[in-house]
């Protein structure tokens, strides 16, 4: 069992902004709703902040009370409007082929619901071994733990968050909304420039054995 965990650890990575730069689609996404509603939506300001929930910013544009409707019309739009517009980050398919090369198994844990978090990896022909969306920072560690997940990876402090409830090592990219300072504030155990870096890290890391933090 010992042996196994070390030459194939499961690696969990976070979606957007992490593996895939999804602000064209969600833009576009966002431009139809808003289009469709009658309702003013900064789709600029949107993409500036991803990671959270839905929900989270649909508060910013829609009272409470509309706030379910308007996430499940956005949701049908999704495939749409957001799929195809959407682009791998550079180095994402090769950061989860170098864990699935070692023998390990590369999760995908995300915020974003999980059937389109799925047309995402099928449109860019990634193949992960697992995705699991609809969790949201220390809700993601729960996953991340079911799976056995001794990392994870991701651009958001809420990431570092759910790392840390999975007890797994926290590798950050300064990818998203958060910077590097940022990321590393909140805990993060690595902080790479993007995933083109993670196969060379990624060849020297060993399981259980944590940098130290300042």
């Amino acid at each position: 069992m010992a042996s196994a965990s070390i030459t194939a650890p499961t690696v969990g990575f976070d979606l957007d902004m992490t593996l895939i730069d999804s602000r064209p689609g969600i833009h576009a996404c966002w431009v139809e709703l808003s289009e469709r509603t009658g309702t003013y939506v900064d789709a600029d300001l949107v993409v500036t902040r991803l990671g959270p929930p839905l929900e989270e910013e649909m508060a910013y544009w829609f009272p409470a009370d509309r706030i379910p409707a308007m996430s499940g019309l956005y949701r049908e739009l999704y495939p749409s409007y957001a799929i195809t517009g959407t682009l791998a980050m550079p180095g994402a398919r090769e950061a989860i082929g170098a864990v699935q090369a070692a023998g390990g198994r590369a999760i995908v844990v995300t915020a974003k619901w999980e059937p389109n978090a799925k047309l995402h990896m099928e449109h860019l022909g990634m193949e992960p071994d697992a995705v699991v969306g609809n969790l949201w920072a220390e809700q993601k560690g729960e996953a991340l733990r079911e799976h056995g997940a001794s990392v994870y990876v991701g651009d958001h402090t809420g990431d570092v968050r759910g790392a840390r409830i999975a007890e797994a090592l926290s590798v950050a990219v300064p990818t998203g909304p958060c910077t590097a300072e940022e990321l590393s504030e909140a805990g993060a155990d690595v902080v790479l420039g993007d995933l083109t870096e993670f196969p060379g890290w990624f060849s020297d890391y060993r399981p259980g054995c944590l940098p130290a933090r300042a």
